[in-house]
């Protein structure tokens, strides 16, 4: 049956999100990869990447409209009924599918599990329910901004205000466009690749197909690396001939940039898996650093030190959630702390790394104050051979609006809009810069 091997997949994708606590990236690549993505064809894995990324994006709205739906609530013994029901209302409501091939294939997923099987009636009767009443159940809870946990929409309207919370929570609702780093001349790559260029130099486009296809990937021209987390490791100014360390580097976007400007990279992650997928990148794009499979705060270092370092440092990533909507159901309030209290230890092991004069770019893809605002104030408060240099609005392409008021960088979901939803926004990113007296 067309399209069923993907839906398959993609409900066997968002079980293991949702039942099994098992992140996207651990299901799509490497050796916890699911076994059937090798038998797709490039079209069918982008269904399948489609149907998953929407299910979670829209999980909060899905289940009101489900709730609404269902008497007795969805079935707590056949996951894959929970899936089907999800992945049937998600192309229904939000995707350019018929509602008669959405009702059927949900009902031939539940059909083909044991457990499933005696709720294919059910899902059958719910999906076509959905089909005539679900926008108007959409409608009903269209300003709650259901489709984030509540614990994290209170956060970000107590940090960054309610308005801007629900500007947030929308933009993480729309699929981002792709984002290139390229080596020269953007305008001309966008114009190769039918995108546009962003302020800040970074080439913005809408994908269709494999990105290994695009012009210039096999060349090694360019490479993805979203809007905002291309900024960090342009704070250390011309860095032509020094020594920077790349602290958690992997999979390598800002080692390259500092490697591309010229600089003596040293590359440090802790797993050998990333670093050998760093290593991959640098080979494609004829870049040169230094790499170390390495626990960052045991490492000793090298004999002399550094003239800077940058640490993107382990964080809850709640900042990529409009690329990892996983990144929402699968954090908890209670992870912040025992991140925030390794990002300590990473900074203070900078710290001594780094020459007196070198700077420290600290940056994090965490939208939580206690990763980023709350972090350097404490490294400040506990290291007075630090002070901050405040980043000006002419470093970051006059967007004053994404730098706080310590001059801090701090980007949001909501910033950058366009008027195609999927060509605006930005990943949640802190930076700070600060050098050692």
């Amino acid at each position: 049956m067309p399209g069923l091997a993907a839906r398959r997949i993609a409900a066997d994708i968002v079980d293991g999100v949702l039942h099994k606590h098992r992140t996207l990236d651990d299901q799509l690549d490497g050796s916890g990869a699911h076994p059937g993505l090798k038998t797709l064809a490039d079209r069918d894995r982008a269904l399948m990447r489609r149907l998953v990324a929407t299910v979670l994006r829209r999980l909060g709205t899905l289940g009101h409209v489900l709730s609404r739906l269902l008497d007795k609530g969805i079935p707590s013994d056949a996951p894959r009924a929970h899936c089907a029901l999800l992945i049937g209302a998600a192309q229904i409501l939000w995707m350019d599918v018929p509602d008669h091939a959405a009702v059927d294939l949900s009902v031939r997923l539940v059909q083909s599990d044991r457990r499933a099987a005696r709720y294919a009636g059910l899902v059958n009767a719910v999906l076509r329910r959905c089909a005539r009443e679900g926008k108007g159940l959409i409608e009903e809870v269209a300003t709650q901004s259901l489709d984030l946990p509540p614990w994290l929409f209170a956060r970000w309207s107590a940090h960054y205000g309610e308005a801007t919370a629900r500007d947030m929570a929308l933009a993480l609702g729309h699929e981002p466009s792709l984002d290139l780093t390229v080596k020269s001349d953007p305008a001309q790559w966008a114009s190769r690749l039918h995108g546009e260029t962003l302020p800040t130099g970074t080439v913005r486009m809408l994908l269709h197909g494999s990105v290994t296809m695009l012009p210039g990937f096999a060349e090694g021209q360019w490479w993805v690396q979203d809007a905002a987390a291309a900024l960090p490791a342009r704070l250390f100014g011309d860095v032509k001939g020094k020594s920077i360390a790349d602290i958690c580097a992997a999979p390598g976007g800002k080692t390259a940039q500092l490697a591309h400007a010229g600089a003596r990279v040293t590359a440090i992650d802790r797993s050998p898996a990333r670093v050998a997928r760093l290593r991959e990148n640098l080979a494609r794009l004829s870049l040169q650093a230094e790499t170390v499979v390495a626990d960052a705060v045991e490492w000793a270092g090298p004999a002399e030190a550094f003239d800077g370092i940058l640490i993107d440092a382990p964080c809850t990533s709640t900042g990529t959630i409009r690329r990892h909507p996983d990144v929402a159901w699968l954090r908890q309030e209670s992870d912040i702390a025992a991140l925030a209290a390794l990002q300590q230890r990473l900074l203070r092991k900078s710290v001594s790394l780094l020459k007196p004069g070198g700077t420290l770019v600290y940056c994090t893809c965490s939208l939580e104050p206690e990763e980023g605002e709350q972090a350097v104030a404490a490294l400040l408060a506990a290291e007075p051979a630090l002070r901050r240099v405040p980043i000006d609005a002419s470093e970051v392409a006059g967007l004053d609006e994404i730098l706080n008021r310590d001059g801090d960088l701090r980007t949001l979901p909501c910033h950058l809009p366009n008027a195609d939803p999927k060509l605006g926004g930005l990943d949640g990113f802190f930076a700070a810069r600060l050098v050692k007296s």
